[in-house]
C-alpha cells in the first residue's frame, strides 16, 4: 500500500465505514535521520482516528525509537514483516525478517518496551514454500506481547501471484489466544464475508481490493449485517472520485495531485464503459483543470 494509503485515501476509506486505517509504511531509518518525506507520511486528521502507524526496519533499537517518536501520531503501532518489495528486502526489513525469527523476537521485544500503545504485526506465511514459518513467527509475536497479528497467507516468493491460502489464517486463529486479522485476495464484499466464515478470523484487512472501490467496506458491513449489498451508481462513483481528488488537492497541492490521482481516477472508472479510453486521457493530462475536465466529461456520459 506504499504510495496508496496516504491521508486522502484513508479519509475516503474511513468515510465508507473502515473501522481502522493504516498509514503507508514508515521507515524507522527515515525517522531517525529526520527525513522530511518520511514525516509527511504521518500527516493525519482527527476524522481518521483510530489510526495505525505502520513501521518498518531491521534494527530493534531504531524501531523502538521510531515507535516512541510516532506515539502521538496514532492509536496503534504496526510492524511490517510482510513487504516483499526488493528495495525493502535488501535493507533486511519486511518479509526478509521471516528468515530471522530471533531478530523478530528482538524487534518486537524492544518495541513492546518502548510503547504502551496497542502493538500488532503484519506478516506473510514464510520466505518460500519450503520455509513456511508463520506459526512460529506468530507464537514469537504473542510471547513478546503483541496484541494482534495480521497474516497475508502468501510467501515472499509468491509476491502477489497465485492464491492466498486462507486455511493458514484458520490454523493461526485456532492456535493463538490473541486476535487474528485476515488479509489476502479480498476484492469484493462476498470475499470478506467468506473469509470470516472460512477462517473464523477476528477482523479483515483490505488492501488492493480497495483501489477505486471504497464501497467494498460498506457493502461488506451490509452483508455481515444480513442486508443486501448495494452497487454504487455512476453518479456515486463520480461524487467519491471528485471528493478524493479535492482532498488530495487540498492536502498535497496541484503538483502531487496530478501524479497521485492518475492511478486513483483510473481505478474509480474500472469496469465502466470506455474506461480504457478514460485511462489514456487521464494519463496524458498535464494540468489540474484538464484532469477535472476529463473526469467530469467521462462521468457525465457514463451510464
Amino acid at each position: 500500500m506504499a504510495g496508496i494509503s496516504d491521508l486522502p485515501y484513508r479519509l475516503i476509506m474511513k468515510r465508507h465505514g473502515a473501522a481502522l486505517v493504516f498509514t503507508e509504511m514508515i521507515s524507522a531509518n527515515g525517522l531517525f535521520f529526520n527525513g522530511e518525506a518520511t514525516r509527511i507520511l504521518l500527516q493525519s486528521r482527527r476524522e481518521e482516528q483510530p489510526l495505525a502507524v505502520q513501521l518498518f526496519g531491521d534494527d530493534p533499537a531504531r524501531l523502538a525509537e521510531a515507535a516512541e517518536s510516532v506515539a502521538e501520531g496514532g492509536e496503534l503501532i504496526d510492524l511490517n514483516l510482510g513487504c516483499p518489495v526488493r528495495k525493502v528486502i535488501r535493507s533486511g526489513a519486511g518479509s526478509a525478517l521471516l528468515r530471522e525469527p530471533a531478530k523478530v523476537a528482538s524487534i518486537i521485544s524492544a518495541v513492546r518496551k518502548a510503547t504502551d500503545k496497542p502493538l500488532t504485526i503484519k506478516f506473510r506465511s514464510g520466505w518460500d514454500c519450503d520455509s513456511l514459518n508463520f506459526m512460529e513467527i506468530a507464537r514469537i509475536a504473542a510471547e513478546e506481547g503483541v496484541d494482534a497479528v495480521t497474516l497475508h497467507p502468501r510467501t515472499r516468493a509468491q509476491m502477489f501471484g497465485g492464491q492466498a491460502d486462507w486455511q493458514q489464517i484458520r490454523a493461526l486463529k485456532e492456535a493463538l489466544a490473541i486476535p487474528v486479522i485476515g488479509s489476502g485476495d479480498l476484492f469484493d464484499a462476498d470475499g470478506i464475508k467468506t473469509m470470516f466464515a472460512q477462517t473464523g478470523c477476528d477482523a479483515v484487512m483490505v488492501g488492493r481490493g480497495g483501489y477505486g472501490n471504497p464501497w467494498i467496506i460498506s457493502q461488506a458491513l451490509d452483508l455481515l449485517a444480513g442486508r443486501p449489498a448495494k452497487e454504487p451508481s455512476a453518479a456515486e462513483r463520480f461524487i467519491t472520485a471528485r471528493e478524493h481528488f479535492d482532498l488530495c488537492l487540498e492536502i498535497f497541492g496541484p503538483g502531487k495531485t496530478l501524479g497521485q490521482m492518475r492511478k486513483h481516477l483510473c481505478w474509480y472508472a474500472r469496469g465502466m464503459d470506455n474506461a480504457a479510453g478514460f485511462r489514456s486521457e487521464i494519463n496524458r493530462t498535464r494540468t489540474i483543470e484538464e484532469m477535472i475536465s476529463r473526469l467530469e466529461d467521462f462521468f457525465a456520459h457514463a451510464a
